[in-house]
């Protein structure tokens, strides 16, 4: 790949699995690698990924440059078929680097995906009734979006419902939800709900909350520590 491909990370098919995997977002795990904070397999997986996402750099570099020759911008002749075709080679090179490094980084991945799967279920949080409405609405699709204008961000649910964007973070905080930040915010980044948000869903709750006084039901005598007052 050319040495001025920029530093960007690139989408890959695999950026879903690993962030379902390890809990959060590509760019953190990254951070934590470049601070040394990851144990063995973990370090393995992200060398991995950027060994992929350089691969994806340099496909998308060589297809932009074909789509350049091909937009009409030059001549027609015997120079421009060869520079098309060496392009083409170049890109085939990509492309079979490119699949090389994806089943490096899925064998990288998928002990890592069956340790998630063995590991204990974590502590269920007992959610608030509005938190519990707000991924109930969550679980029919969602996005975070922004407005151009005033520059709000705001969550729209798939029936059109609208959850504050300090409430989508309380629940980001909690690990409850992820979003797909592989999408700008005014396109709309999806939202959905972890593992741990859907067992907080599903999880029975208390009908009644700690440390409150049962309202007497009508017509019953009251107690005799409070007729005493």
């Amino acid at each position: 790949m050319p040495r001025s491909a920029p530093a960007r990370k690139a989408l890959t098919e695999l950026d879903h699995r690993i962030e379902a995997a390890v809990g959060h977002s590509i760019d953190r795990l990254w951070q934590h690698r470049d601070r040394d904070l990851l144990d063995e397999q973990h370090t393995h997986l992200v060398d991995a990924h950027r060994a992929l996402v350089q691969a994806e750099h340099a496909v998308t570099f060589y297809r932009v440059q074909l789509n350049s020759l091909s937009s009409g911008g030059y001549p027609v002749d015997g120079a421009l078929f060869e520079r098309m075709e060496r392009t083409i080679g170049l890109l085939e090179d990509a492309a079979r680097t490119r699949d090389q490094r994806q089943v490096q980084t899925l064998d990288a991945l998928k002990p890592i995906e069956a340790a998630a799967r063995d590991k204990a279920p974590p502590e269920v949080p007992n959610l608030p009734a509005p938190d519990a409405a707000a991924l109930l609405a969550i679980t029919r699709g969602a996005k975070l979006h922004q407005n151009l204008l005033t520059q709000q961000l705001y969550v729209v649910t798939a029936s059109g419902t609208r959850i504050p964007y300090s409430r989508l973070q309380r629940l980001e905080e909690a690990r409850l939800v992820v979003r797909d930040i592989s999408h700008p915010v005014t396109a709309g980044q999806p939202v959905t709900l972890t593992d741990t948000g859907r067992a907080a869903l599903t999880a029975p709750r208390s009908a009644q909350a700690p440390d409150v006084a049962p309202v007497p039901r009508p017509g019953v005598w009251p107690s005799a520590s409070s007729a005493r007052r």
